[in-house]
Parts: C-alpha cells; structure tokens; sequence
C-alpha cells in the first residue's frame, strides 16, 4: 500500500468506508505533497497530460457527463483504486462537476442519493453540485 493523502488537507473527502479522494480544480497548480496515482478529469475537451494514470470523461461545464456508462466505471475503478491508492476528481473550477462526481461516488459507497449531495457539500465543498439537473442526476444515480 502506498502513503495515503493526508485526511486533514483541504480538498480531501473521506468516503463512508474511509477512503480518501481528491477533488480539486485543474485552473490552479497542482497541490504541493504526494501527486495522485490515478485521476480522473471531468471537461468538455481533453485535459492536459499527466504523470499518472488517468481517465478522461467528455462533461461540459454546468452540463451532465456525455457518456454515462463510461462515467460510471470511471467511478467504480476510482472506487476501488481509493482503498489502496492516493485518487482524485478534478474539473477546470473543482466544484460543480467535480461535486456532483464525488456525490455519485458517494453513492456507489452507500451513502443514499437523497442525501449525498448534503454529505459531499459537508464533506467537500458546501458549493459542490451547482445546478438542479446535477442535483437530480445525483439523486437517480445507480
């Protein structure tokens, strides 16, 4: 197992299973620490390179992910990668997106769709999820 990210660090939210993700806006610089070992990058165009592994989901901003499904097993892999490796989520502003992202993860770590909106904006970012179709999308997410 590798060095986890530290739980205290801002932009670090700790899943009910205890796993540690990143989320983090791709506008500013790259926190100072451990880079991750897999990212995955929520944008309407490809995003830059990166020195780790990584997936890329064609989102728009203030929009949902082009390809569900491929969002989906993003997710579940980010999931499982989490347990033993430093992860993160990450858009251009590290909130909307990057929120309705880290709130289906969430989901997909029992936490129930009516309520992971609130646990991610208590746990990440009390601006995550910006719009009502994210918050919907978040809701129905399986």
């Amino acid at each position: 197992m590798t060095q986890p990210w530290d739980a205290d660090t801002a932009g670090i939210m700790r899943l009910p299973s205890g796993a540690l993700v990143r989320g983090r806006g791709l506008r500013r610089p790259v926190p100072v620490g451990p880079e991750p070992q897999f990212g995955v990058y929520l944008l309407g165009k490809q995003p830059p390179s990166v020195k780790w592994d990584s997936t890329w989901i064609r989102w728009r901003d203030f929009w949902l992910p082009s390809d569900r499904g491929a969002f989906r097993d993003a997710l579940t892999e980010l999931l499982t990668r989490a347990r033993s490796e430093r992860v993160e989520i990450a858009c251009y502003g590290g909130v909307g997106r990057t929120g309705t992202a880290m709130a289906c993860l969430a989901v997909l770590d029992g936490v129930s769709g009516d309520e992971a909106v609130d646990y991610v904006r208590t746990h990440y970012s009390h601006r995550a999820v910006e719009t009502p179709w994210q918050r919907r999308f978040v809701v129905n997410f399986r």
